[in-house]
């Protein structure tokens, strides 16, 4: 006799109504729906096979399922929640963007990057595997971001929500079935799209263990990163977690005046918060911290500035990534000069700070966090950015 419909799983995606998204499920809870459905609970392995080994694009692709028990699948589950919505290419191909619509229309941006110098990728690491290059995937954890950063087309937006468990993973098996299509694979995935991952911990929690699982795409942890603005609470929450990551910090600037003008977070957790948690989470895991640091013309890139920025990072095994801001429409803001970088990150050198003047990609693709979500999804962010590149300017 065939079980009743099993209740549905304590999975993440609470914000996604039935069917459940199979990408939103852990490998436990995949098992409690294939058991309540009366099967034998080796199917929920075939299930994790297709989905992250095979990479399938739908359910009749899992042809070790009875056709019975894809049909009853099919009526309680679904395999896509995101919807390609518009997708843009480097002239160099170095970079791809899409915009995916969600089930509830939402929008949310993910990027694939081609790099053939691993230092110069989002996390400024070098791997022996790497050989010639990686693929990286950018995704985004949340629609909108509440930071508020006033060079980010994001963080004018608002939030509008966090996104689920399965539309975060759902976005990297996109890239990486892109990538299969190519003949490559996936290397690394960085948490540096829409919205802060440590203000969306379950989903990112349960995005980084559905990606490490050693039968699914099988991630090194350590070719995980996660970027933060400085959420000192889930860094210290990431100190402690199962799975070492690598940590990015959004800094933008060395002291508490500048940095609050930039990142309204920063009067929450200031600087003599910020800097502690990330020499706990380095005593903790034993790993270099990336400080990703946006060059913004005439506001935070003097060689002052830079000295101050030496001085802050003593003591620590660091690594900073200068990014020229990306002109974002309607900001009065703009990148530093080549000079004025050149000089900035010579500041840093003469210091002792590991230093990499990471390559603007994509900056005709709208390729800066929520561009392209704004030139095809417009709303008020290009007013807002006007007026807050007036107050830091």
């Amino acid at each position: 006799m065939i079980a009743a419909a099993p209740a549905r799983p304590p999975c993440y995606d609470t914000a996604v109504t039935a069917p459940i998204s199979l990408y939103g499920l852990s490998r436990t809870e995949l098992e409690t729906l294939v058991t309540g459905l009366g099967e034998p609970r080796y199917r929920s392995d075939q299930i994790w096979h297709w989905l992250y080994r095979q990479l399938c694009t739908d359910i009749d692709e899992m042809r070790n399922l009875p056709l019975g028990f894809r049909d009853r699948l099919r009526q309680l589950v679904r395999l896509h929640t995101l919807a390609e919505t518009a997708s843009t290419v480097s002239r160099d191909g170095a970079a791809t963007k899409t915009l995916f619509r969600l089930a509830d229309g939402r929008f949310v941006e993910t990027v694939l990057m081609h790099y053939v110098d691993p230092a110069d990728s989002p996390d400024g690491e070098r791997d022996s595997r790497d050989g010639a290059g990686r693929h990286t995937v950018c995704l985004s954890t949340q629609a909108g971001c509440a930071m508020g950063c006033v060079f980010c087309a994001t963080g004018q937006m608002g939030l509008e929500r966090d996104l689920t468990a399965g539309e975060c993973v759902e976005q990297v098996v996109h890239s990486a079935r892109s990538l299969a299509r190519e003949g490559s694979r996936l290397s690394n995935v960085v948490f540096m799209g829409m919205g802060e991952p440590l203000a969306n911990w379950k989903a990112t929690w349960a995005t980084v263990e559905t990606l490490v699982d050693r039968d699914g795409l099988a991630m090194g942890s350590r070719r995980l990163t996660i970027s933060t603005v400085g959420v000192v609470p889930g860094i210290r929450r990431l100190a402690e977690a199962r799975h070492t990551v690598r940590l990015a910090v959004s800094l933008h600037a060395p002291n508490d005046s500048l940095r609050s003008r930039l990142v309204p977070l920063n009067d929450v957790y200031p600087l003599d918060e910020l800097m502690p948690a990330c020499r706990y989470y380095q005593r903790r895991r034993g790993r270099r911290i990336t400080f990703e640091y946006v060059l913004i013309d005439g506001v935070n890139d003097s060689d002052a500035l830079a000295r101050d920025l030496v001085r802050l990072l003593r003591g620590l095994t660091a690594h900073v990534n200068l990014i020229p801001l990306n002109p974002t429409e309607g900001s009065s803001m703009r990148p530093s000069s080549y000079d004025r970088l050149v000089a900035f990150e010579g500041v840093l050198e003469r210091g002792g700070v590991p230093v990499t003047a990471r390559v603007r990609r994509g900056v005709e693709i709208d390729a800066g966090c929520g561009q392209l979500r704004t030139r095809v999804a417009p709303g008020q962010v290009g007013r807002t950015l006007a007026a807050r590149g007036r107050e830091v300017a």
